[in-house]
């Protein structure tokens, strides 16, 4: 071989792998213009996000339609208020207009398509619908009644939802059973039924291991009263017992010291909940066939029955599929959102399950808080830390916080009502103070301990729970009631020694005190403290 064919083969092998090169930046071009990003959930954006987020695709949607794009109102006026009015007013107004625009809270749906579409056709009528229903929410955020949560905001992870609503023949909306409503979505329901008629939805109650046996008794009869199917399960304790393994929180033993005969508040098994779903699943297939519903050509050639597990994240999806699967085959963590993708699982030849990523549904009915303290938004979002511990200090009792933690919280001051929770401040001081967390500037490190006490409120290890709707009101005024009687004969016999001692109820020395102390707990006030010493020893 002479040098001409070699200088001629090493040129053309740098052409080749120069070719190479090129075709790969092409490919990574167009990968970009379709905007192929990786699959993250999107909860909260600013607002100069949002805008620019809606000009672009309002501009790549009018460069499709030409017409269909409508600019989008943007209300200048923000120094509008409500002042004048009262809290409770406030809040009877905002609930009256939740009650009214509760239909407009809604879960995107997806718009008609036919296996003929293709593939450009069929985004952009996505993300025309999206962006519709995207600018529905924000009329409803304007007003300034109505506080919004946040709220998914990724067109492809409602994507997914699609694919496993279409897919399934029966839907399991998994929930934490400390508070089953909260993480409910009834629309969700409903778009099922828009789908297929036949679909039902199911709620697996998850973690019902942290609730008494009597509290399952009143969720039980509430779902029962309204229709509701539903299953109590616990997904740690059904991957406990299937490794043979004993379970590592103690307070997650399930309450066996009130055993009761009734079927429906049962905490399920494994073997138990797969023949459950596997004979709900073939129920509806056997009423969609009885009625002469033509199936799909995907539904025809398949021999499983499908169940989807839909739901807030953090509330057991991926954990509830490795105890039925019976090995991990999906990706558990304490921060929501693990799961990207809808994944199919094959139980059996006659179940398949399909898990779908977390989603987090628009709501009235709670703040962005207490989204934080259930596990819906992760810990690591949280900018105000007393504000999410605040939410842990009124549902959780002050004896249960000090039994768990072994502390004593400071008491309430005469002055105040010596029921009122704990606050925020108190909880976090007393915490730091037991543990010694300090930050590098010397101050209790209150952000160390929120995190902690978040997470031990979410695992369970500070005990709560919600009771149904229709007894809560009842529950409440009996236990006002008892509380009253109980401040009545206990705190009788104190109040009458400080009426006698100062003669007018409260001495001022007291309330000097309490207000120096707290003065000094904020780093301020000292040499005023001085100052009144100095003044009162020349007198």
């Amino acid at each position: 071989m002479g040098k001409n064919e070699k200088t001629s083969l090493g040129r053309a092998l740098v052409k080749h792998h120069n070719h190479m090169i090129q075709e790969t930046k092409e490919k990574g071009k167009s990968y970009k213009d379709q905007h192929k990003k990786v699959l993250e959930s999107v909860t909260e954006v600013s607002d100069i996000d949002a805008i620019i987020e809606q000009a672009e695709e309002a501009e790549r949607l009018f460069a499709i339609h030409h017409d269909s794009a409508t600019p989008v109102p943007i209300n200048m006026d923000t120094g509008s208020s409500s002042s004048g009015i009262t809290a409770k007013e406030w809040k009877e107004q905002r609930m009256r207009e939740e009650a009214l625009h509760a239909s407009s809270l809604q879960v995107p749906r997806r718009p008609h398509w036919t296996p003929k579409m293709n593939v450009e056709q069929l985004d952009a009528n996505e993300r025309q619908a999206f962006l519709t229903w995207r600018r529905k929410l924000a009329s409803l955020e304007e007003n300034e009644k109505l506080v919004l949560t946040p709220f998914e905001k990724n067109l492809d992870i409602w994507r997914q939802l699609w694919r496993v609503l279409e897919r399934s023949d029966l839907i399991v909306m998994v929930v934490d059973a400390r508070d089953p409503l909260f993480y409910r979505c009834p629309d969700l329901e409903a778009y099922a039924q828009e789908i297929d008629e036949h679909k039902k939805t199911m709620l697996l109650v998850n973690k019902a291991d942290l609730l008494p046996s009597y509290v399952r008794e009143k969720w039980a009869e509430y779902f029962s009263r309204n229709n509701i199917l539903f299953v109590f399960w616990s997904a740690k304790a059904a991957t406990a017992t299937l490794e043979g393994k004993p379970l590592k929180e103690q307070w997650r033993v399930p309450d066996t010291s009130q055993k009761t005969d009734n079927l429906a508040v049962k905490v399920y098994g494994r073997d138990e909940l797969l023949a459950r779903l596997k004979l709900e699943a073939l129920e509806i297939v056997k009423m969609r066939k009885s009625r002469g519903v033509s199936a799909t050509s995907a539904e025809s050639h398949r021999e499983q029955v499908v169940v989807g597990f839909v739901g807030y994240p953090n509330v057991g999806k991926s954990s509830t599929i490795n105890a039925l699967v019976g090995q991990k085959r999906t990706g558990v963590t304490s921060t929501p959102g693990k799961t990207k993708h809808f994944q199919t699982l094959i139980i059996s030849e006659d179940l398949m399950l399909c898990d779908c990523p977390g989603l987090v549904f628009p709501s009235f009915s709670s703040s962005r808080y207490e989204m934080i303290a259930s596990g819906v938004l992760p810990i690591d979002r949280m900018t105000e830390h007393r504000e999410a511990i605040k939410v842990v200090a009124e549902r959780v009792p002050r004896h249960a916080i000090e039994d768990v933690y072994n502390i004593s919280l400071p008491k309430p001051k005469t002055y105040e009502p010596q029921s009122r929770p704990p606050l925020a401040s108190e909880l976090l001081r007393t915490y730091c103070l037991s543990r010694g967390y300090v930050a590098s500037s010397g101050l209790p490190d209150e952000t160390r301990a929120a995190r902690q006490i978040l997470k031990d409120y979410i695992e369970g290890k500070l005990p709560h729970f919600a009771m149904p709707p229709e007894i809560t009101r009842d529950d409440e005024n009996e236990t006002a009631d008892d509380n009253m009687g109980a401040e009545t004969r206990e705190g009788s016999q104190p109040e009458e020694e400080g009426k006698e001692a100062t003669g007018l109820g409260l001495g001022l020395d007291q309330v000097l005190d309490d207000l120096s102390s707290f003065d000094l707990a904020n780093g301020i006030g000292s040499n005023k403290k001085k100052q009144h010493k100095k003044s009162h020893r020349k007198q």
